[in-house]
């Protein structure tokens, strides 16, 4: 397995001193969250691009890719019934894959639920077509940057459009573009209809990211959540992409987090026949 964790964890930390840290734990990649970077993802020069790659590259890890895309924005939303505020959505979305080229990343995961809710008064299928046409007007240019476009299941209230795989997946099936694939994520998995190791079999093949966490919001281990048939079940799929820390709850430290995550994580590798 390819093991990541995502940089919001270490809130405050300069960027390369989580590069040092996470490379001395084991990890070979490290993921984004925009707001992480700055306020818009376009204030983040070119310059300071390459110094962010560089960075990392030093210490021997990749730049996976961007998360929480839309979080902490203003005037932007997947679903809107606005169709200004569509196209506004979807060209961020491009620049978003833009930056994501130039820090080496090869990713992005759509999960922000406060971005993505159904418009009040609007239904569900509704909110589904907005959400249709907002990616339809980004598809072209995330194709151009080369990155692979991740769409989330999230669980409820986080969350109340695109709840599990299967509507994660109707949606991409209308989409019907190369670039755009599903993402897991163990704590979402944990209200979808079935058990996670059943969910990886049975979508493995439209996944294009995994992320790892315990049902509790906290990291793998740090909780009742048992790896052992999450691991042998992407083992069994034959995943091939990178398995992500992503915590929601940050006790008791960002250091024992990252280091107690992939030590758990590689025992139940190993322990996945």
């Amino acid at each position: 397995m390819r093991y990541a964790i995502c940089n919001e964890t270490f809130d405050g930390w300069d960027h390369a001193r989580v590069c040092r840290l996470v490379a001395d734990l084991g990890y070979t990649g490290l993921e984004l969250a925009p707001f992480t970077l700055a306020p818009l993802i376009t204030d983040v020069s070119p310059e300071t691009r390459k110094t962010i790659r560089r960075q990392a590259e030093e210490c021997g890890l990749q730049i996976i890719g961007l998360h929480w895309l839309l979080a902490k924005t203003e005037g932007l939303h997947l679903t809107s019934p606005d169709e200004t505020v569509r196209q506004r959505t979807a060209d961020y979305l491009v620049a978003l894959a833009d930056c994501c080229r130039d820090l080496g990343g090869e990713l992005m995961v759509f999960g922000s639920p406060a971005q993505r809710r159904i418009p009040s008064g609007a239904t569900r299928e509704q909110a589904a077509d907005y959400a249709l046409d907002t990616l339809r007007r980004a598809a072209p240019g995330i194709a151009k940057a080369g990155i692979f476009f991740c769409l989330e299941p999230l669980s409820p209230p986080e969350a109340d459009f695109i709840n599990t795989c299967s509507e994660a997946i109707e949606l991409l099936d209308r989409l019907d573009h190369p670039n755009f694939v599903l993402h897991l994520d163990v704590k979402a998995m944990s209200t979808d209809v079935a058990p996670a190791p059943e969910l990886i079999r049975r979508y493995a093949a439209r996944t294009g990211h995994f992320h790892a966490n315990d049902a509790n919001r906290r990291g793998p281990g740090f909780g009742s959540t048992d790896f052992v048939p999450i691991f042998q079940a992407l083992k069994d799929a034959k995943y091939n992409g990178w398995v992500s820390v992503e915590v929601f709850d940050y006790s008791p430290d960002p250091e024992t987090i990252a280091r107690e995550s992939i030590r758990y994580m590689k025992e139940c590798e190993a322990k996945a026949t």
